[in-house]
Formats: structure tokens, C-alpha cells, sequence
């Protein structure tokens, strides 16, 4: 693609968004036409920006990247979606691929993966990093891996434990619960907490 692709990135790290407007001007092959730290703020531009590529964290300050993707590209299908993000969890990659996306960037991609990322869904591609393609290419049942403060959490939300009941249970506050609730949803795949409790345990997690 001879043409600069015109990018938009949506991501509430402002070292990271700088960062990025400088490599993508130092480049050659693409420019920033925007930046928006929220999705709210992305949806009151994005009609005026009209990016070719929007890099798209999944972990936003207002909503879920992954349904954020879904209404983007169900209202803007010319633009693609390049998530760019610290998740390299198996179920948040296929979710925001089914979602629309065009591709998937962990946020420790090399600067090299990033811009072959940008050219190649600009031109019609799925691209995956490296480590996400790997990532990918596992068997299915090796991905439910969770830390040891992820399953105490679970277990507590398979006892039926409200927010406030587990932050009081084991000292954190009740928006660090509904933080640590939120990933494991996305983590698993889980629509709700009903579906959360079914999959920890058919899957023996806790």
C-alpha cells in the first residue's frame, strides 16, 4: 500500500499512545489521525476521524474492547480493528476476532510486528504476533491457566460471594474485586457470572 494508512488509537495509557504517534510518523507508512482514551470518547470522533486501522485496547476505562469491536464494526465496517493489548489469554483473542477484529497485538510486540501488524490488516489480512499465533496454535484445553489470586477469586464467586463480601473476605477494596470478576469473564469467555460458575466447574479450576 503505497498511500499513509490512516490510524486512530483508542487506549487510556497516554506514554503508550504517544509512543505509538511517534513510531507511526517515524515510519513513513502511516500517521495518527486520533487518539481517544475511552470508548466514549472514540464514539463521538470516529465519524469524524474515519481511520483506515483503529488499534484497540481490550481493556478500556468505560467498557469491554472486545463488545467495543463488536459495535465498531457493525457501524463502521470500513474501518479494521487491530487490537493492541497486555491480554494473551486464548479466549480474549477469539472473542475479539469473532467481534470483527483483524488482528491481535500483544502490548510487548516488537516495533517491527507493529507496523507489518498495521500494513498487513490495511490490506485485507488477518495479522497475529507472534506470540499470539503461537498462542493460538495450542491445544484448546492448555489455555484455562489462572493465577493463584484468580482462583481464590473464583472460588468465592462459585460460594455465591458477592463484591463487597469477597473484598472484605480477603482485604481488597470492592472495585479491585470487580476488576479481578470482569477479567475472569473475559478470560474464560463467560457472558456472566452464571456461565462463570458452569465453566470453573466443568473445568476443574477451583
Amino acid at each position: 500500500m503505497d498511500r499513509i494508512i490512516n490510524v486512530v488509537i483508542v487506549d487510556d495509557h497516554k506514554i503508550l499512545t504517544d509512543g505509538l504517534r511517534t513510531l507511526l510518523h517515524d515510519s513513513g507508512i502511516a500517521k495518527v489521525v486520533g487518539i481517544a482514551h475511552s470508548a466514549t470518547e472514540c464514539r463521538n470522533s470516529i465519524g469524524f476521524w474515519m481511520p483506515d486501522i483503529l488499534l484497540l485496547d481490550v481493556s478500556l476505562p468505560d467498557m469491554s474492547g472486545v463488545e467495543f469491536c463488536k459495535e465498531l464494526t457493525s457501524l463502521y465496517p470500513t474501518v479494521k480493528i487491530l487490537a493492541l493489548t497486555t491480554h494473551n489469554e486464548y479466549s480474549v483473542v477469539r472473542q475479539i476476532l469473532e467481534n470483527g477484529a483483524s488482528g491481535y497485538l500483544v502490548k510487548n510486540a516488537m516495533t517491527e510486528e507493529v507496523l507489518i501488524g498495521i500494513q498487513a490488516v490495511a490490506n485485507g489480512e488477518v495479522f497475529l504476533c507472534h506470540e499470539v499465533d503461537l498462542l493460538m496454535k495450542k491445544p484448546r484445553e492448555t489455555q484455562l491457566w489462572l493465577s493463584l489470586r484468580e482462583r481464590e477469586m473464583l472460588k468465592l464467586i462459585v460460594e455465591g460471594l458477592t463484591n463487597t463480601e469477597i473484598a472484605a473476605r480477603i482485604f481488597l477494596s470492592p472495585e479491585t474485586i470487580r476488576g479481578y470478576r470482569k477479567n475472569l469473564l473475559l478470560k474464560l469467555g463467560a457472558k456472566n457470572t452464571a456461565v462463570l460458575v458452569k465453566i470453573a466447574i466443568e473445568h476443574k479450576l477451583i
